[in-house]
């Protein structure tokens, strides 16, 4: 079996934008009729690059993997990995590499007719806790709303909490200093105001008043905050008892995200913009993170999600898959939920529903708070080709 072709797909998705405005898949073929999924997590749209993702994916395609065995996926994603990174992780090529190696994982359980659990060491579960962000669902809900609410208004916070956790879910997430963070020049970390303290604080006790013991509260920073911040920030929140902060400072120094952690009873977790097990290394060393959040479309795939879980066990910490995307990221992240022995609790765009099923032939099953493990071979999903054209920048 060979590698003979190549299709990239750079999809504009329509409101309400859950999971991004723009996903980025490829479709992988073989000699042998067999195709296979990937997806990277890196906002090419950001590089303005929307255009070029699809030359991108070709000519990586050509110079790596055309006339190659995808079942000697290891060995590939390590040559891809070599050649555009230069041995260094890197989360831009991470992002390519990703989807590559998603996509091969996908035809590999395809061609032996099980699903990539089966090929990871076998299933812990067939159940997937989920969180989701507080997203304002419903008519007239979209991310911009959502997004405004999270620092300007506690009280509505509080009842989308409610009604979210009503529906199953055991874990919500938002950041509070959304509104907050300048957005602009000059680059952060940035100091927030006594106010934005304030209404942070407000806002975390207005979801747990709302949910009491019913669900987890997990607070995401985006990096964007000094860890001075983030520490007057926990000491304020501490008393809500939130499952994490997540990156509570940019990921490139990893010693003071350590310092951050040892300063606050509450768990950090990050990851989300690391690549490669080298920086989970760096990280877990360091004691900077109890919760480790690869995302499979930019940490090197499922390859890569594999060893940074084993290497999370050792250092007794758990794993919970970040997803900002569309449906292939989530699938790859399911399969490797389902087996490893160290899994917490996986991010999902809402129900992993919505625009997802009208680009799925298939569509995922989520069921009070769980996302449900299939047993079609490969990662689980086909995508609609016809309708990703529809879409397709």
């Amino acid at each position: 079996m060979k590698l003979t072709s190549v299709t990239a797909y750079a999809i504009r998705t329509p409101p309400p934008n859950f999971g991004g405005w723009y996903w980025y898949f490829i479709k992988l073929e073989t000699d042998s009729g067999l195709t296979g999924w990937g997806e990277s997590a890196v906002l090419f749209s950001l590089y303005g690059m929307d255009r070029g993702f699809e030359a991108l994916v070709e000519g990586v395609f050509a110079r790596y993997l055309a006339g190659q065995n995808p079942m000697n996926r290891d060995m590939l994603t390590k040559l891809m990995y070599a050649g555009l990174s230069s041995q260094h992780s890197d989360y831009f090529a991470g992002g390519i590499i990703s989807a590559f190696d998603i996509a091969m994982w996908d035809i590999c359980g395809k061609h032996l007719g099980v699903p990539v659990c089966d090929l990871l060491g076998g299933r812990y579960r067939s159940r997937i806790r989920t969180y989701t962000y507080l997203y304002e669902v419903g008519e007239g809900g979209d991310l911009a709303a959502s997004a405004s609410n999270w620092s300007t208004n506690p009280k509505r916070v509080g009842e989308i909490a409610a009604q979210i956790v009503d529906q199953g879910f055991t874990g919500v997430k938002l950041d509070p200093l959304h509104y907050a963070i300048p957005g602009s020049l000059p680059i952060g970390p940035w100091e927030i105001t006594i106010e934005a303290y304030d209404r942070a604080e407000r806002t975390i006790e207005a979801i747990r008043e709302a949910v009491g013991n019913r669900a987890d509260i997990c607070i995401g920073t985006h990096g964007q905050i000094t860890p001075s911040v983030s520490r007057r920030l926990a000491r304020r929140l501490e008393k809500y008892d939130p499952l994490w902060l997540e990156e509570p400072c940019p990921p490139e120094n990893v010693e003071e995200m350590a310092r951050v952690a040892r300063s606050t009873t509450i768990p950090i977790a990050t990851g989300e913009r690391l690549a490669w097990v080298h920086d989970f290394q760096r990280l877990f060393a360091a004691g900077a993170c109890h919760y480790a959040q690869p995302d499979l479309g930019s940490c090197g795939g499922i390859t890569a999600g594999k060893q940074i879980a084993a290497l999370a066990e050792a250092h007794y910490v758990l794993m919970a898959p970040h997803v900002w995307g569309g449906p292939v990221i989530t699938a790859a992240a399911i399969q490797l939920d389902a087996a490893i022995p160290n899994f917490l609790i996986q991010e999902s765009i809402y129900k992993s529903g919505g625009f997802f099923d009208e680009i799925v032939k298939e569509p995922f099953r989520w069921e009070n708070g769980d996302l449900l493990l299939e047993d079609r071979p490969g990662i689980g999903i086909e995508l609609d080709e016809a309708k990703l054209e529809t879409y397709r920048v």
